[in-house]
């Protein structure tokens, strides 16, 4: 059985995309696993990085996407099969498989939110637990070591639906005030806004061999730390201040080594390439941002596996 993660945060431009991306890739490459990337935003960016433009716009027209999981939840009683997962996710990376979203899925989430289906408390568990029902029914766990669920800057309906099948959640972060504030508000809402309100309906809703009653956090993974040559931290002051602030709150939940920010990243997500892919070039390469991203998969992967 695969070990399923979200990456999440409230915040949107905190790299929570490119480290899934590169994350998966890593898992891949070197410690020889295979990844299913599920994108639960309705933005696709990590869909369109995976697939391309043009196979993903492809894709989304024929509906076969992670949509298909949520739509007609009051009048479609059965949910997709394998059809929507897609492999070939990242060029070259054959362990890696993706079910990609589509720009719908926005709209999908606030019918969802107004539907029910029968008895109201089991209508708002079956609705939480969509992803497991079709993690149990697909059987797709099987196949595959990690699933890796890369959810919207929000904990609506489908993001709550990735938290209940996930064993647990990487939040992705940037040193600033609004972090500070925002991740343990995040770890809260995980416990008990999602954790300990599924389980209280779990009594009166189907069963769901998929749901985690309890989704623990795996860390906190700094990404686009600001470095300052002449700085005795090697950060901006801004960066460094809020840095300790985190240090000092989450201590080993903060997971090093910090991602430095850098153009080269985005310019290796903006060509569908992971870091890894980029080790000869100054901007990747010269300042080590993909052994970087390789330390940081190797120590995410056992805290996830120690889950």
């Amino acid at each position: 059985m695969a070990k399923r993660i979200s990456v999440i945060n409230f915040k949107g431009g905190v790299g929570k995309t490119t480290l899934a991306f590169n994350f998966a890739a890593g898992l891949s490459r070197y410690h020889d696993a295979r990844v299913l990337l599920v994108d639960m935003d309705h933005q696709s960016s990590l869909s369109i990085v995976c697939l391309g433009q043009r196979r993903w716009q492809q894709i989304a027209s024929e509906g076969l996407t992670v949509n298909r999981v949520f739509s007609g939840f009051a009048t479609n009683p059965n949910l997709p099969g394998r059809e929507v997962v897609h492999s070939a996710a990242i060029a070259h990376y054959a362990n890696v498989d993706i079910v990609p979203a589509q720009l719908d899925l926005d709209d999908t989430e606030i019918e969802l939110t107004s539907s029910h289906q029968g008895n109201a408390i089991r209508s708002e568990w079956n609705k939480r637990t969509l992803m497991c029902r079709w993690i149990d029914e697909s059987e797709v766990d099987e196949d595959y070591d990690y699933v890796l669920f890369d959810c919207a800057p929000a904990t609506k309906i489908v993001s709550q639906n990735a938290i209940a099948a996930s064993h647990g959640y990487i939040v992705p972060v940037v040193p600033e005030a609004v972090m500070e504030r925002g991740a343990p508000h995040l770890r809260n809402m995980v416990r008990s806004g999602i954790d300990e309100r599924l389980t209280a309906l779990a009594a009166l809703g189907e069963d769901r061999h998929s749901w985690v009653p309890q989704t623990d956090l795996v860390g906190l993974a700094i990404t686009r730390i600001q470095t300052a040559g002449n700085a005795a931290s090697g950060y901006t002051n801004e960066h460094t201040t809020h840095l300790r602030s985190l240090q000092r709150y989450w201590q080993k939940d903060l997971i090093e080594p910090y991602i430095r920010q850098g153009t080269g990243v985005s310019a290796a997500i903006s060509d569908r390439v992971p870091v890894y892919n980029r080790g000869n070039t100054q901007n990747i390469g010269g300042r080590g941002i993909h052994r970087q991203y390789r330390e940081l998969t190797s120590n995410l992967k056992a805290r996830i596996d120690a889950l």
